[in-house]
């Protein structure tokens, strides 16, 4: 008797899920459709977009991304976009490691005064910020160039930074940095040789949200760099969209272009997350 009462439950929870699963599926389809479009409709030429707009190519063709590539500054503002985001990564990942590590692991005064304006800065938005940044910028001089950006974007991602990496510090075990501190390490050796070693997860993380939010950002681009030859990809896209609006397969190409180091940053993100914490966890 306990057999079919094991089934019979497992089928009650299975059509219970029923409604679950397709709310799930839903939205799925839903987040999942616009890169369906966009990558379906960056292979086809112009004459098979206009007949059929949502179905696969055919003809299957590459002469978008070559157009893409040619037509417009992409390759530019492609460089532009990895000089920014690199800079912005390192920049804001130091300085928040330096920072969050002092929080987390010294006494001082002040420190929750810090922490707790840190907090408090990551709910300005960065629109309340752009008048007096732009005056800023134009009275040093930085004004359409790509420091005045890899500045302000610094600038932004440290407070999360700092709070995320607060959180992970204080949760390492305490033992690990008096063991250090008895072999005679200094601050900075515990913070790069095992602190460092044992947050990889954290920062691997911090890092693929950062650049995310970076390489797509468009309000402090748009406003900053209103040059064509500083532009990074997210403002150089619409320029690229206003010369090519009625071709949408080369629009749709370029956009994918600015689109996949991303995918491929999340996905490289993924196995680096797992495979730091499986390497914390054995330290």
């Amino acid at each position: 008797m306990k057999i079919p009462r094991l089934r019979q439950f497992r089928l009650g929870a299975f059509l219970a899920s029923i409604p679950k699963q397709l709310v799930l599926l839903v939205i799925s389809v839903v987040a999942i459709y616009p890169i369906y479009y966009m990558v379906v409709t960056a292979f086809k030429n112009r004459p098979d977009w206009l007949h059929n707009q949502f179905g696969l190519p055919h003809p299957f063709t590459l002469q978008n991304i070559t157009d893409a590539l040619n037509k417009g500054n992409i390759p530019l503002w492609f460089a532009n976009s990895v000089i920014v985001t690199l800079a912005s990564l390192v920049a804001s990942t130091l300085v928040s490691a330096l920072a969050a590590y002092a929080i987390a692991r010294f006494h001082f005064r002040g420190k929750a005064f810090y922490f707790n304006s840190m907090i408090a800065l990551m709910v300005i938005p960065p629109a309340v910020l752009i008048l007096p940044l732009f005056v800023l910028m134009v009275n040093i001089g930085l004004i359409n160039t790509l420091p005045s950006v890899i500045i302000i974007y610094s600038g932004l991602l440290i407070p999360f930074s700092v709070y995320l990496l607060v959180s992970f510090f204080r949760s390492l075990p305490p033992e690990l940095f008096d063991a250090a501190a008895i072999d005679g390490c200094t601050s900075f050796d515990t913070f790069w040789r095992i602190t460092i070693p044992l947050s990889i997860p954290a920062l691997v993380t911090l890092v693929v949200v950062n650049a995310l939010f970076v390489w797509n950002e468009l309000f402090i681009a748009l406003v900053f760099l209103q040059d064509e030859t500083v532009k990074t990809l997210m403002p150089g896209l619409t320029l690229f969209k206003g010369h090519f609006t009625v071709n949408e397969p080369l629009v749709m190409a370029g956009t994918l272009i600015a689109t996949v180091p991303m995918i491929l940053l999340y996905l490289f993100g993924q196995r680096l997350f797992v495979e730091g914490l499986t390497a914390g966890a054995v330290k």
